[in-house]
């Protein structure tokens, strides 16, 4: 992991197309500005946590015959 100290308004990149700003920092509170292509998906933690969740419970469902034979 890399550990980086930036102050407000300072930056990061990551690759040629990911830009993250140090918007703000409140007490304990860090507000980021992330700039992205749209083909990468940027998600909180705890929301990607749920979504792989939710991907793993449609896996698992049994898919449904919607093919009625007569």
């Amino acid at each position: 992991m890399l550990i980086l100290t930036r102050k407000p308004g300072e930056s990061i990149r990551i690759g040629d197309d990911i830009v993250v700003v140090v918007k703000s920092i409140s007490g304990k509170t860090v507000r980021l500005g992330i700039t992205a292509p749209s083909s990468v998906a940027v998600f909180r933690e705890e929301l990607f946590a749920q979504i792989v969740i939710q991907q793993e419970e449609a896996a698992q469902e049994e898919p449904r015959d919607n093919h009625k034979e007569e």
